[in-house]
């Protein structure tokens, strides 16, 4: 085998999760077609969740000072998304481009083998690995490992090639998307529309402004190169009667609202994560933040079978755990789309919205749905409000110990955290000790109507999901501990 695990793709997906795998010791080849990145930043910025996922690897301040905001939207329609206590801002006008550069410094210092300029031709899985054609600086050669992954974008040649399923609804519009020097225009949000179309106009730090234009009526073009700054010129004067023509473009793309998603996750030894598995509506920025969040749900779940910590089965849960949240990201999208594509014949439903969004239950709604702080896995059921929901951030202090659940989970372990000084508890947990870190502390600075009041220990998966909490788990620990970790040892 030339590694454990072959990653197609670096994007924010492919990086994220060959870091993963890496933390844990994975030999990874990480598989890029470009010879060097392209700048283009078509995600800007962080979802709550994301920021939280960055914060559990130590990854935030690789960032720089990010400008962060409790101010949202959805569909257009304003959410304050102050009303999640207890969670990260939003990260605001964070450069793909920059996120991509970040990863790529954090994975290489890892020692994952990145090859830039490495064109995937084949994927052919054996049964007992995966055979992958490929055409580098050096000619073609045959690269084998006992799983790929595929993070190769919307087009996912991984995905093609491998034959799985991606059902789902053709494009029925397109969008441009450009960043452009020398423009002097007013900010819009999205959600403002004209009789002709809807854009959205922000600035960016360098002098760079963010355009994004959809004209109604006007039917997809099928591209095989990025549109023209002068279409975006073009259809900008017809929708908003503005003349843009002097403004130097950095960069020009389109994208349209096809909504599909690959029906299994898994097939055998490969498997898909990101853009590679369902495409949609680039609404609230949660595309590229959803494709960072299923990599890490896989990156251990992988990890653990190839190191054989754990049974294939515990693979199975990838699929299981991130195909309904794909559904709904399609779900929200799409919903999205009208309110902020249609015409006026969609403002009456708009005016029910405003005045729905009033109200704090559904506010908070809906800012956990677009901020990935909604998920809520099926851990094995139990009383206890944390089971299967995401480790809020907990300080910790003893004799000796003042940290955080967030430092903690750094190193991409699970966590066992022991709130009462249980020996009984530490000693059952003791036969995963080369998996799972096993830390006694109590919590500081905890209200009573906490969701943490009253819990005496939690078991953390390395996604930082809370996989067992006393008192309320159907399960004991060691059965959570064998389902997520493998067997004792």
């Amino acid at each position: 085998m030339d590694a454990e695990v072959i990653v197609v793709g670096a994007g924010p997906a492919g990086l994220m999760l060959a870091g993963e795998l890496r933390l844990v010791g994975v030999d990874v080849i990480l598989l890029e077609r470009l010879a060097e990145r392209t700048g283009e930043s078509r995600g800007l910025g962080f979802t709550a969740r994301t920021m939280e996922v960055f914060d559990q690897r130590g990854l935030l301040s690789h960032f720089g000072d990010v400008e962060t905001s409790n101010v949202g939207h959805f569909g257009g329609l304003p959410v304050d998304f102050a009303v999640l206590e207890g969670a990260h801002q939003a990260a605001k006008s964070v450069p793909q481009s920059q996120t991509e550069a970040a990863l790529e410094s954090w994975v290489t210092r890892l020692g994952a083998d990145l090859r830039r300029g490495h064109e995937v031709l084949s994927v052919k899985d054996t049964g007992d690995h995966v055979e992958v054609g490929v055409r580098g600086p050096e000619g073609e050669q045959t690269l084998c490992a006992p799983y790929v992954v595929g993070c190769d974008g919307g087009r996912s040649l991984v995905r093609k090639t491998v034959g799985f399923d991606f059902p789902g609804t053709e494009a029925t519009l397109e969008m441009f998307l450009a960043d452009v020097k020398g423009l002097d225009l007013q900010p819009r949000m999205i959600g403002e529309t004209f009789p002709g179309g809807m854009v959205m106009v922000g600035p960016l730090p360098g002098g760079v402004t963010r355009l994004i234009l959809c004209e109604r009526g006007r039917p997809p073009q099928r591209r095989t190169a990025p549109p023209s700054y002068q279409e975006v010129v073009d259809g900008w004067k017809r929708v908003t009667g503005d003349d843009i023509s002097h403004g130097e473009p950095v960069w020009v793309s389109s994208f349209g609202d096809a909504t599909r998603q690959a029906t299994e996750y898994r097939r055998g030894r490969i498997l898909l994560a990101g853009d590679s598995a369902h495409i949609h509506l680039p609404a609230g920025g949660q595309g590229m933040n959803t494709s960072i969040q299923d990599a890490v749900n896989l990156g251990w779940k992988l990890a653990a079978v190839v190191k054989d910590r754990a049974p294939l089965p515990l693979l199975d849960t990838y699929h299981d755990e991130r195909h309904p949240v794909g559904r709904r990201l399609m779900m929200n999208t799409q919903a999205q789309g009208l309110l902020f594509l249609s015409g006026s014949e969609v403002q009456p439903l708009r005016d029910v919205l405003l005045e729905l969004i009033q109200y704090e239950d559904v506010s908070r709604h809906l800012a956990a749905m677009v901020s990935g702080l909604e998920i809520h896995y099926d851990v094995g059921g139990g009383a206890n409000p944390l089971l299967g929901r995401r480790m809020p951030h907990l300080e910790l202090v003893g004799d000796e110990l003042k940290t955080s659940s967030t430092v903690l989970l750094h190193a991409g372990r699970g966590l066992l955290l022991d709130f009462e000084d249980n020996p009984r508890l530490r000693a059952r947990a003791a036969g995963w000790a080369d998996r799972v870190d096993v830390v006694t502390g109590a919590p500081h600075g905890i209200a009573d109507d906490s969701v943490l009041s009253g819990t005496a220990a939690v078991l953390v998966r390395p996604d930082g999901y809370v996989a067992w909490a006393a008192p309320g788990s159907h399960n004991d620990l060691p059965t959570s501990l064998e389902r997520w970790f493998g067997p004792s040892r």
